[in-house]
């Protein structure tokens, strides 16, 4: 199992849908994050023939347009978790707020830019109270987290989404749909994951700010740049919630949802 098939406890939601209590070896790969490209991380290394599961249509056509093969469409898991916690599909009823979700970096890379002017933006466009939702590794710098605590905010994270198989926090994507549901409204200064999470629940998403900028972002990916000029109807404050529902459907392919029974056979846990 390539080690991005764990990131924010992804294999334990599939198995956990498919009926099993731990997540066999998935015989392939499996998209971890919302992708503007062919699904994957920059560099992957592919072993040939081995099946590519991804989230939506449009990323297998792009992979497809890079000679990638082997493409299986099968919606992305945080789909798969709200059919497992139908209760918490829908915003709760004393929903309040905006949580906000600033561009974050991982590991290996970091972003460069200036808080600051994110807290200015959120001042701009949001009234009600705001929650800050930091990544693991900006919320344990202090520095970055005082900005936005001194800014009168409250500021979390939900965890480590793990590496190399280690320190995996299973509940992670359980947690940010419980967080999320405490809100009305889910923003960031890029269109992302999160964003599409808290629009596929009924918050009503925004994207604003300072984009800031990954270090040593790989051009294959085409920036911040590409994804204004292909999704430009998703690049504003307060994006109409027709608009964000088709894009979020779209997206996390909710069209192509596998049964139970499909994801055992997909990912050969049949014999398990």
């Amino acid at each position: 199992m390539h080690h991005a098939n764990h990131f924010y406890g992804h294999a334990h939601i599939m198995a956990e849908y498919a009926g099993l209590e731990f997540p066999p070896r998935i015989w392939g790969y499996l998209q971890h994050g919302w992708n503007i490209l062919d699904g994957f991380a920059h560099g992957t290394e592919f072993v040939d023939g081995m099946p590519l599961f991804v989230w939506s249509d449009g990323v297998r056509r792009r992979g497809w347009s890079m000679s990638r093969r082997n493409y299986y469409v099968i919606g992305s898991p945080w789909s798969y978790l709200l059919k497992l916690h139908p209760d918490l599909a829908k915003p709760a009823p004393n929903a309040a707020g905006t949580i906000f979700y600033p561009f974050h970096g991982w590991e290996g890379q970091h972003v460069l830019g200036d808080h600051g002017r994110i807290v200015a933006s959120i001042n701009q466009h949001e009234t009600g109270p705001v929650t800050v939702c930091l990544y693991w590794n900006e919320y344990r710098n202090p520095e970055i987290r005082h900005v936005y605590e001194n800014a009168g905010f409250r500021v979390i994270t939900h965890g480590y989404r793990g590496l190399y198989w280690r320190k995996t926090d299973e509940d992670f994507l359980l947690k940010q749909l419980t967080e999320v549901r405490r809100h009305k409204r889910v923003a960031s200064n890029r269109l992302s994951s999160a964003v599409l999470y808290g629009a596929s629940v009924g918050l009503q998403p925004g994207v604003y700010g300072d984009p800031m900028l990954l270090q040593n972002e790989h051009p294959a990916f085409g920036g911040q740049a590409r994804i204004k000029r292909m999704w430009p109807e998703m690049d504003q404050p307060f994006v109409p919630m027709d608009l964000a529902k088709a894009f979020t459907d779209t997206e996390l392919g909710n069209d192509y949802l596998a049964s139970p029974e499909e994801i055992r056979e997909l990912f050969r846990w049949e014999q398990n």
